[in-house]
């Protein structure tokens, strides 16, 4: 279940949206993400994950990285599916001894479901297609007018990126500490809640400790290359939006409308 986590790959390649400016893809997803709370409609929510796995076949990234993300979220989604199922009162559908499913509820279960589910997809498409260096660039960029007020912009940014960056090392360091400790007889994830709990103490303080060695380590690096904060750097690589971020652009407002038309007119 550990090495399912997939948030924070970045998957080489160079296809159209490899190559979209960062900030186009980083607005487009904040934006689709707000969109998929306003839509209270199946049919809209189906036809977003379709466009949402359709960029996955565009950027030539396997179907299984998708599913692969959802996996760790998967039971969080099916405890959230049972509760609106059994516990959201309406006509009933279905009526046996004390349990009734309701119409309502199942219509909530299936929007929630598919709600979770492309929500995970679309920002997982952005870590897979995006470096961490290009979303640093990206997220600084964005957030440029800020620093008029004093706020510490590139800070800020690359406090972020490198957490986002660090989440596959930090997910193989674990799995490397679990099956370490396998080898050494360790009985973890069995027994009641208390005995799981105390079987992943071995694992946490080694993981404890390797994390603040690597932190040390990556301080040691960047004051070593005269790292002092964003003040006057400049970039390997200068943003600049192109056509295919406007034809980006309005290909993505053009399916909002579809949608929002589908969810108030159909």
């Amino acid at each position: 279940m550990i090495k399912d986590i997939t948030l924070g790959q970045y998957l080489p390649g160079n296809s159209i949206i490899h190559r979209l400016d960062p900030r186009t893809k980083l607005l487009m997803t904040v934006s689709f993400m707000m969109v998929l709370f306003i839509l209270n409609s199946i049919l809209s929510l189906i036809i977003s994950m379709v466009i949402v796995l359709s960029c996955y076949h565009i950027a030539g990234i396997s179907y299984k990285y998708a599913f692969k993300g959802i996996k760790p979220v998967l039971y969080v989604i099916v405890f959230t599916v049972i509760l609106n199922v059994f516990f959201t009162s309406g006509a009933p559908l279905l009526v046996w001894k004390f349990i009734t499913i309701s119409k309502e509820g199942v219509n909530s279960a299936i929007l929630v479901s598919l709600r979770v589910l492309t929500l995970i997809t679309s920002a997982s498409i952005m870590t897979y297609t995006t470096t961490p260096i290009m979303l640093t660039d990206a997220i600084e960029k964005l957030f440029k007018p800020l620093k008029k007020i004093k706020v510490p912009v590139h800070e800020m940014a690359m406090m972020m990126t490198i957490a986002l960056r660090f989440i596959p090392t930090l997910i193989d360091e674990t799995d490397k500490i679990m099956k370490a400790q396998a080898a050494r007889g360790a009985d973890i994830g069995t027994g009641n809640i208390i005995q799981r709990a105390k079987s992943f103490i071995p694992i946490l303080v080694p993981l404890f400790i390797s994390s603040f060695k690597r932190a040390d380590d990556l301080a040691i690096a960047m004051e070593s290359r005269c790292y002092r904060g964003g003040e006057g750097r400049t970039s390997m690589r200068v943003l600049k939006f192109t056509n295919k971020d406007l034809f980006a652009f309005i290909a993505f407002v053009l399916f909002t409308i579809i949608l929002f038309v589908l969810q108030f007119f159909i």
